[in-house]
């Protein structure tokens, strides 16, 4: 399953069932776990280790050098991506580098279309959405089921809270907190993610919660520690509304709003 046309470096550690095609290039530190598959042309620069049931499709290059000015060749800083995401053509994914952490890392299951960059020490959780040509900075945390439309850029160290969804050619420069719809260039709050919380399976409560909460952050022009205290007290156990004060109450850059 190994294309004669490959070139992978004896230091490289390939798992049973991996498919490599034809003009790939597998760099020493490599590790790539069972059952993942690459297209023509994919190049694969360690350290950098992949997980199970992946798909990487043709001419990505997967774990390149830092695209940072502070970078000195470093090979201590490295990539890991988990089990059973899709990788489609032309995405670029580097290695961490020594001042931020050094470690970019990538989860289970995430959808990655065409064209996609997510650069140096970003920490991307599960089952994301990445439309083509979305572009993350360094250091950009993105939580699992977040959604991000084609042409999205993300400003380096924001985060991008679970269940969110940015809009087409967003331009995201502040945190957006989790169950939030984002959209414009800046981008700015659309209300909350009804829709996608449905398909998710959040109850009807649970969404009114949400609701209620999104009106005391965004609908009643509170400053932003009045907004926090109100949503401490709505809380009331819902596991929901928890998450959503401890993501802004941990912000460093702002949230949008």
């Amino acid at each position: 399953m190994i294309d004669a046309s490959a070139r992978i470096d004896p230091r490289a550690r390939l798992g049973p069932d991996v498919d490599v095609g034809p003009g790939c290039i597998i760099g020493a530190g490599v590790e790539i776990g069972a059952g993942t598959r690459l297209g023509p042309c994919v190049v694969v620069q360690g350290p950098t280790r992949i997980g199970r049931g992946n798909r990487i499709h043709p001419f990505c290059v997967i774990g390149g050098d830092p695209q940072d000015k502070k970078y000195r060749d470093e090979r201590d800083t490295r990539l890991e991506i988990g089990d059973g995401n899709t990788i489609r053509e032309h995405c670029t994914i580097n290695r961490g580098t020594v001042q931020g952490g050094g470690v970019t890392r990538i989860g289970d299951h995430n959808w990655i279309m065409a064209n996609v960059h997510i650069a140096h020490d970003c920490q991307v959780g599960s089952h994301a959405v990445f439309a083509n040509n979305t572009a993350l900075a360094g250091h950009v945390t993105i939580e699992d089921y977040v959604i991000l439309g084609g042409f999205t850029g993300v400003h380096q160290f924001c985060r991008v809270g679970a269940y969110s969804f940015a809009a087409i050619a967003s331009v995201i420069v502040k945190d957006v907190p989790p169950y939030l719809m984002v959209a414009g260039n800046t981008a700015q709050t659309r209300g909350l993610n009804r829709e996608g919380l449905k398909r998710h399976g959040f109850s009807a409560e649970t969404i009114q919660t949400l609701r209620q909460a999104y009106k005391i952050l965004y609908r009643q022009h509170l400053p932003l520690s009045e907004a926090v205290a109100q949503l401490k007290t709505l809380n009331g156990g819902c596991a929901e509304v928890a998450r959503l004060v401890d993501f802004v109450s941990q912000s460093t850059r702002g949230i949008v709003r």
